[in-house]
């Protein structure tokens, strides 16, 4: 018997319309951060789902050279691009472009609080008009025959909290699942996600159901499907510098059990792993500076170095000697290194 059956049901497979999930323990869209390397990673270590950065709709209908790469597929398994806009032109039109990508769902953002986001009236701004947010939605939906999903924040600040409503017309549009992070816009990420908040979006809709916010932990798993009565979790920030962090809930949610996070030499096997596919990705220039935040993460997990050593990784340049200095700090295994 399972040690806690209120959480067995997350590594039960899903479906998202027609498209089936291995398990319910997804890994968050989070720009700048699941890019394809990312996500790899996240897919090698047993994540049920994992979903793009968040790509302008009309930029990739557009051929946007960033926009393509962000759509690009991870892996094996369901390959879920997420689009963003204000037009119900571009979101079609970005709709068709994913699917053309080979997008076997595609999910609608109307939850980035970023204010270069929703200062141009996308992500969470949508929120504030409702009729406006369906007009994208249905554009989206009677665009494309893939399976639409949508992620949203529980409103856009305390007074307004019309997540349910918004998830009520959205399931009506055609949407096939919501995400609902436990925040409103104006919180940002600051204060506790309401996990309790999600479970009114549970109500109102058949629809699946994804509970996401400050999931770091499998202790956490119980506390969020009680208070949420969610189908499905995601997890986001927690997986920084943990890549392996859903897979492991997942496996966690199937047997009780945590597997041990890699260490040592596995470890370093996998961050020079992620940084060699962030350099083969975006080229030697870019790839070293977009991989210092995830060394940056990496570094904290193991336990940070000295500020000499952790200054001097994250200002090398050079790829070489970026990677000798993190495997002496990771497996401090002298025979190893050298072998």
């Amino acid at each position: 018997m399972h040690p806690d059956n209120s959480i067995a049901p997350l590594a039960k497979p899903m479906r998202i319309g027609p498209v089936s999930v291995p398990n319910r323990v997804f890994l968050a869209p989070m720009s700048g951060i699941s890019d394809r390397p990312f996500r790899q990673l996240a897919l090698r270590f047993g994540a049920g789902l994992v979903i793009s950065e968040m790509t302008v709709g009309e930029k990739l209908a557009k051929g946007n050279a960033e926009a393509c790469v962000r759509a690009e597929r991870a892996g094996e398994g369901p390959h879920v691009v997420q689009l963003a806009g204000r037009e119900a032109r571009w979101m079609a039109e970005g709709a068709r472009a994913a699917g053309d990508a080979g997008a076997d769902i595609i999910d609608i953002n109307m939850g980035c609080p970023a204010r270069k986001v929703t200062g141009g009236y996308s992500g969470s701004a949508l929120m504030r008009d409702l009729d406006h947010a369906l007009g994208l939605i249905e554009a989206t939906v009677g665009a494309t025959t893939r399976p639409v999903t949508l992620k949203m924040r529980l409103g856009w600040d305390d007074r307004s909290i019309n997540a349910p409503e918004l998830a009520r017309r959205a399931e009506d549009a055609g949407i096939s699942m919501v995400t609902v992070h436990g925040r409103t816009r104006c919180q940002f990420y600051n204060g506790t996600a309401d996990w309790a908040g999600i479970r009114a979006v549970k109500d109102a809709v058949s629809i699946p159901v994804v509970a996401n916010g400050d999931l770091s932990a499998p202790e956490d798993l119980s506390r969020m499907l009680a208070l949420s009565g969610a189908d499905a979790v995601m997890v986001g920030r927690g997986a920084c510098g943990r890549p392996w962090l859903p897979g492991h809930i997942a496996a966690f949610a199937a047997t009780g059990t945590m597997p041990e996070a890699p260490a040592g030499a596995a470890l370093a096997d996998i961050v020079i792993g992620h940084h060699e596919a962030l350099i083969g990705l975006y080229g030697e220039r870019v790839g070293v500076r977009a991989a210092r935040k995830h060394l940056a993460w990496y570094m904290e997990r193991v336990g940070a170095p000295g500020d000499g050593l952790k200054r001097a990784i994250l200002t090398e340049s050079r790829p070489d000697a970026v990677m000798t200095m993190m495997r002496a700090l990771i497996d401090p295994d002298p025979e190893r290194r050298a072998a």
